[in-house]
């Protein structure tokens, strides 16, 4: 347990209007769930990346423009699906290059660097557990260009202000010249949208109150699973997607390892996470706020998601 954990939570059931930050999803347990929604038929982005990464390999590499080796930093790498094809698609060409996956996860990145040894063998592969800034603070250093990947729409888990701030640190940790690529997932039928974040398996729910499991194992408390429900909601205006956790009843939650209490009333709701979806002009003004430029959008066929490939000015 971190104190910034202990205070997270505190801070956000402590609130008028109860949040929990939606980065606390991911311990190994929740990493492991995430998979499962990534499987599921409903769950579209997976698909749609995928398509990108696996059809557009060479159009991508070219657009680099890279002349000399490089390094591919993955933020969030996670069990590496997606990015699989490019990689090999790079080692096949016999392009010289490093690949540097970064996740909080040390079992995903156990996993990820044991898969890839095995199925390329011939890739340079120096994997990272931790901080994003740290890291990339570091690979500033380097004398090689840098292709930065932020995948699968992590973008879209940041309200604007906040994913104007990550991308501004993103960009001041970059060389001139080092290029971002970065997933968008695109306004579409709010139908096809919602089914994605509450889907009839449930498996979204469980994502979602794994969060109070970890909180029982590392805070001490003492959340009944069974009295909280899960809903999410998309608005197609404002493209934002919004999961909640539910108290299906009033009663208090004591955190003994911190000695709180929170109380919840019937039917309170604890906001845990934002997936906003953007328009294509959405995406190119929020480059141009953040001091990169667009250079390509790469979409799938169906036109549900892009990797827009940006650039340090």
């Amino acid at each position: 347990m971190t104190n910034t954990f202990a205070q997270d939570i505190l801070e956000g059931l402590s609130a008028t209007e109860k949040h929990l930050p939606s980065k606390y999803f991911y311990d190994d347990n929740g990493s492991r769930i995430f998979q499962d929604i990534m499987n599921m038929p409903e769950y579209y982005l997976t698909n749609s990346e995928f398509e990108i990464l696996s059809m557009q390999c060479q159009q991508i590499v070219q657009a680099l423009e890279f002349s000399e080796p490089f390094n591919i930093l993955e933020l969030g790498a996670g069990d590496g699906f997606k990015t699989f094809k490019l990689l090999e698609y790079l080692v096949a060409q016999n392009i010289d290059f490093n690949y540097v996956p970064i996740d909080i996860s040390q079992e995903a990145m156990d996993i990820l660097e044991k898969r890839l040894k095995e199925r390329l063998p011939g890739l340079n592969i120096k994997p990272q557990v931790g901080d994003y800034f740290k890291i990339l603070k570091e690979n500033k250093q380097s004398e090689f260009p840098s292709l930065l990947l932020f995948l699968g729409s992590n973008i879209g888990n940041y309200l604007e202000p906040k994913a104007e701030e990550l991308l501004e640190l993103f960009n001041k940790n970059m060389k001139k010249g080092d290029k971002l690529l970065i997933g968008f997932d695109l306004k579409k039928n709010p139908i096809t949208i919602q089914q994605a974040y509450f889907d009839p398996h449930g498996i979204t729910k469980r994502f979602n109150l794994n969060l109070l499991l970890r909180i029982n194992r590392e805070l001490e408390a003492d959340f009944k699973i069974d009295d909280f429900d899960f809903f999410a909601h998309y608005n197609p205006i404002t493209g934002d997607v919004k999961s909640y956790i539910i108290s299906l009843r009033a009663q208090t939650v004591q955190l003994k390892a911190i000695n709180k209490s929170i109380t919840f009333d019937y039917n309170e709701l604890i906001w845990t996470e934002l997936s906003k979806k953007y328009a294509l002009n959405e995406i190119e003004a929020l480059a141009h706020k953040t001091a990169f430029k667009v250079n390509a959008n790469f979409l799938d066929c169906k036109h549900y998601f892009t990797d827009s490939l940006w650039e340090k000015g």
